[in-house]
């Protein structure tokens, strides 16, 4: 598809903003010379521009969107002003850990200082420690006004373990980015690390050899979740391995997460191997936010097991995501190689409405619905393709999908439908996502952490960052 020159010139204003307060260490242009491409720009920015814009917006939605009370993550942003009832004070754990990330980036990139992101964290920290806890780990949601569970559904009224190891991955990334800091940053990190000290890992095994999503003080482990791979969870195990004072033994990842060996695969999908499956065997990898959510601190560069390179595994699901579109079996209006990504987030439902869905590729699993987080996070695996999708958004899209914290989370061609909404779970690895491919800052600070390293030695990986020990 041919593109246009956007139209939407009040767009380019907050480039305008970033080009005052963009950071002097991006590695293609120097902030001069990144002030000077936006000076000169008319109608359509450069590529470079454009990234700092998205990324910039994006972040705002963990700093000006925050819940107030709390300085956590909204589960959800709604510009069209419509809310589930009671919702508009729900924070979400996992979301939250992919924000805490986003703030560190914006420090770094010069778009707070960092004496205002260290407020902010120490604000949320402060939350947590008072926060309704089971077993040391949070829940799925929040109340933000009062620290109190909201149920996220029936029997799901205590631990999450896998948004709890959502935000300790990046709870852990802050840890690492202050412990040499200032008294206050020094004394942050140690709330930090006395929070991961308490957190109970080895509780949701159940004795079992393996790991449980969901612990209830009501109804216990009811739901009887199991949490074996392939999917998103796999820092679920690695956090509870490399715990400090709740560990769990490496058999539970090897007979729980890998399946006693079933994990393993020889699938190859449109040219691309695939070494790892799900108990459902998807062939074309499952919905991509499996390639994010774990993977916003641990490294997949180089990082292997007995069964995986994971970097081969990440790039492959990508590219099988996005030749699913180019090759678009369903004839859905708009896909192609500009226009990819099918992953969970809000979906069009018959008549207009919204919904919620895990997009992927599949007959039965892609209803049209493009989602901007699943390209614009696969950012360190596909870099070309993922500024094509970028620029198709922005370019082609304009003002219907692009609002004040980014694009909006989904869209659909097909119908011309464009809600104005925005979940953290996908806005964060956005912000998180784009700086690793660009300087690995959040990849550097969590793979440093020395527990981190114990953990993955323990379960087998090999990885660059371990050869530090």
């Amino acid at each position: 598809m041919q593109r246009k020159p956007t139209k939407h010139l009040y767009l380019l204003i907050p480039v305008l903003l970033f080009g005052m307060i963009a950071s002097c260490n991006q590695k293609k242009t120097s902030d001069n010379e990144e002030k000077e491409e936006v000076s000169k720009t008319t109608e359509r920015i450069s590529d470079d521009s454009l990234f700092n814009l998205v990324q910039y917006k994006t972040f705002q939605y963990f700093w000006e969107g925050a819940e107030p009370n709390s300085g956590m993550a909204r589960e959800r942003y709604h510009v069209d002003g419509e809310y589930p009832q009671d919702d508009k004070h729900v924070v979400t754990t996992g979301g939250s850990g992919f924000g805490v990330m986003a703030i560190l980036v914006a420090i770094e990139r010069g778009w707070i200082t960092r004496e205002e992101g260290f407020n902010r964290l120490k604000q949320i920290v402060d939350f947590l420690e008072d926060a309704d806890r089971f077993h040391g780990l949070w829940p799925h949601w929040i109340n933000g006004e009062t620290g109190r569970v909201k149920p996220f559904s029936k029997f799901d009224d205590g631990a999450d373990g896998v948004e709890s190891a959502f935000l300790f991955q990046g709870l852990i990334t802050v840890m690492e980015y202050f412990k040499d800091g200032s008294d206050a940053e020094k004394a942050l990190a140690s709330q930090i690390q006395q929070l991961w000290q308490e957190a109970e890992w080895s509780w949701f095994t159940k004795g079992d050899k393996v790991l449980y999503w969901h612990w209830s003080p009501n109804v216990g482990f009811k739901k009887m979740h199991k949490v074996q791979g392939y999917n998103e969870c796999i820092i679920y195990y690695i956090l509870a391995a490399a715990s400090p004072t709740h560990t769990i033994d490496a058999d539970v990842f090897h007979e729980g997460w890998e399946r006693g060996g079933d994990i393993e695969s020889d699938q190859v999908t449109y040219g691309y191997e695939l070494p790892l499956r799900s108990q459902g065997a998807p062939i074309y990898g499952g919905p991509l936010f499996w390639a994010h959510y774990s993977y916003l601190g641990l490294d997949p560069r180089n990082l292997n097991d007995q069964y995986a390179d994971y970097w081969t595994q990440n790039k492959n699901h990508t590219l099988i995501n996005r030749q699913w579109c180019v090759e678009n079996p369903n004839n859905f209006q708009g896909y192609g190689p500009d226009c990819w990504g099918l992953t969970a987030s809000y979906s069009y439902k018959e008549g207009g409405g919204v919904g919620y869905k895990a997009h992927a590729p599949g007959e039965k699993k892609d209803n049209g619905t493009i989602t901007p987080t699943a390209a614009l996070s696969s950012y360190p695996y596909t870099p070309e393709y993922s500024m094509q999708a970028m620029r198709f958004f922005y370019d082609e899209l304009g003002e219907k999908l692009m609002g004040p914290y980014g694009f909006y989370d989904a869209f659909n061609l097909q119908h011309d439908w464009f809600p104005k909404r925005y979940l953290a779970i996908d806005q964060g690895p956005i912000v998180v996502m784009m700086e690793n491919h660009r300087t690995g800052l959040l990849w550097d600070l969590f793979m440093q952490n020395e527990d981190v390293k114990n953990g993955l030695k323990k379960l087998g990986f090999e990885s660059p960052h371990l050869k530090e020990m």
